[in-house]
């Protein structure tokens, strides 16, 4: 029996034509290699300086540089265009039915909306700083007018101090060109607002108020108590306002007890108070400086008394009137911490703000206020009564409180059961 083995069938070969883009090429061409496709880096700004990427002041020519043609225009509606995307990746949810969208879909697209709005936060510098405190916030009107607002509600009998500080102050942050540091000098009896005036400013400035961690109060019976440490305070003192202006140039001083401070330590501070440029490569111009002190309280009250006894009211009392007397007393004064001061002798101090002894009405409106501020319905009778238990000088007329208003919280404590 003969069997036949026959060879499998073999199927032909296809051959599949050359790419499209090939097709029209010689065959030499087709033999060349294919060039690889250039790749180009994205444009850039460039990395971002610390200030300038939180918001914190640096200056919106650098990115135009960066970036010619309207780059930083391109940067801002990039950071706009990435907000909205995100807030309508968060609401699809919301206008879609519910079976019409995959949950898993859902789910990464509402993170990539999260990462995105965080992209954009951080680079939006007041969107950033509306949420954390920055240094060199913008000043807002609304600032000036709350420090209006809250001196001419809660200090009281001090239509100088009112006057002079706002506009001062609300004069200076708008000052895109100061050429010195602001540097006010609050003198007065204890009790009469001082240490109230300064906490207000701070907060016109920094939403935390002395709690910011860029303003810096100094006590002198506290920080610089040994008078053979002199040299070691001027030198700690020297480096812990240079280092804090090198993070925030609108740092915020506070130098508490000056009386009581030790002659010529204060003159250590002397070249940020000036009206240098830069000193090694510093700016000190966008600094506030206030001092607060016992001293000179003599000399305002001399004058207060002499309007009072020719028939004329304190409210007729202007800063022309004291500012000079009071800057030479606290110069001459051997115990005062400004006494022979360069500050003084250079001109540094830009406002002596006299703040006058109280009178028994301005005490009852303490009274009232801080009464108020506890939650309680005020009872006039302790009112006067917690007035007259205060002591007032001079002897024969008994016109201003000693102690100002200062012991009127610890005298509500008797009166009322807390």
């Amino acid at each position: 029996m003969q069997c036949l083995i026959t060879a499998p069938h073999s199927r032909p070969r296809r051959v599949r034509p050359p790419p499209t883009w090939r097709r029209h090429l010689s065959p030499s061409a087709l033999a060349a290699p294919v060039p690889a496709p250039t790749w180009r880096p994205p444009l850039s700004a460039g990395p971002a300086s610390p200030r300038t990427r939180y918001g914190g002041g640096g200056s919106g020519a650098e990115g135009r540089k960066r970036l010619p043609g309207g780059g930083a225009g391109r940067a801002m509606k990039l950071r706009r265009g990435a907000l909205r995307a995100a807030l309508a990746l968060v609401l699809l949810p919301l206008l879609t039915p519910a079976g019409a969208v995959e949950p898993i879909s859902v789910g990464l697209a509402i993170a990539g909306a999260a990462a995105s709005a965080l992209t954009g936060f951080i680079s939006y510098p007041r969107l950033y700083c509306y949420f954390r405190e920055c240094c060199l916030q913008r000043h807002e009107p609304r600032a000036a007018a709350a420090l209006q607002q809250n001196l001419d509600k809660k200090l009281f009998g001090q239509h100088l101090v009112s006057k002079v500080v706002v506009k001062a102050v609300r004069g200076f942050l708008n000052n895109t060109n100061a050429k010195k540091p602001l540097a006010l000098s609050l003198h007065g009896w204890t009790g009469t607002g001082k240490n109230f005036v300064s906490k207000i400013v701070a907060e016109s400035i920094y939403k935390k108020g002395l709690q910011s961690k860029y303003v810096h109060q100094f006590v002198a019976t506290l920080h610089f108590p040994h008078a053979h440490s002199i040299n070691l305070y001027k030198d700690q003192l020297q480096s812990w306002i240079r280092g804090n202006v090198s993070v925030c140039p609108r740092s915020l001083f506070i130098f508490d007890e000056m009386d009581k401070m030790h002659a010529g330590l204060i003159d250590s501070i002397k070249p940020f108070l000036d009206y240098y440029e830069l000193l090694d490569g510093v700016s000190y111009r966008q600094a506030i400086f206030i001092f607060l002190s016992n001293a000179g309280a003599e000399k305002i009250t001399e004058v207060a008394l002499d309007f009072w006894r020719n028939g004329r009211t304190r409210e007729d009392i202007q800063l022309t009137d004291i500012q000079n007397a009071l800057s030479v007393s606290v110069f001459n004064n051997k115990n005062s911490g400004f006494w022979h001061s360069t500050l003084i002798d250079r001109n540094l101090i830009d406002y002596f703000i006299p703040f006058l002894p109280l009178e028994y009405k301005h005490v009852k409106m303490c009274v009232r206020v801080e009464i108020e501020s506890r939650g309680y319905a005020v009872d006039e009778d302790i009112v006067s009564r917690i007035a007259e238990e205060m002591t007032y000088f001079p002897r024969e007329e008994r016109i201003y409180s000693d102690k100002g208003c200062k012991t009127v919280d610890a005298k509500l404590d008797y009166y009322y059961d807390f």
